[in-house]
């Protein structure tokens, strides 16, 4: 059984970075492709980053890869998401997914990844 569970979250203010985490169990995910969505309030989920475990390919949101940055530490099973320069506009659940193969290309499609984590609030106040 695959488990993802995400870290990290919080009230930060506009400006600040933050580090989220997701470790992952119930498979080594050297192999596997992981990744980042989020949901705000209102709104559908939306892609953010993915990245192959294999060889570190990642994919990031447009409007987003200037500012996130997704790595991977294989040893502890731990995916992250790195934010800096947050904005209000990135509040939201952040998600960590997993997908048990590698992926050509990364998709952005909620419904293409196998497993969900539970998500983790981030909230950034102006």
């Amino acid at each position: 059984q695959v488990q993802l569970v995400e870290s990290g979250g919080g009230l930060v203010q506009a400006g600040d970075s933050l580090r989220m985490s997701c470790t992952g169990s119930g498979r080594t995910f050297d192999k596997d492709t992981m990744g980042w969505f989020r949901q705000a309030p209102g709104k559908e989920r939306e892609f953010v980053a993915g990245m192959n475990s294999i060889d570190g390919s990642t994919r990031y949101a447009d409007p987003l890869k200037d500012r996130f940055t997704i790595s991977k530490d294989n040893a502890k099973n731990t995916l992250y998401l790195q934010m800096s320069s947050l904005k209000p506009e990135d509040t939201a659940v952040y998600s960590c997914v997993q997908r048990p193969f590698y992926s050509v290309v990364i998709p952005t499609r909620p419904g293409s990844w196998d497993h969900w984590g539970q998500g983790t609030q981030i909230t950034v106040s102006s």
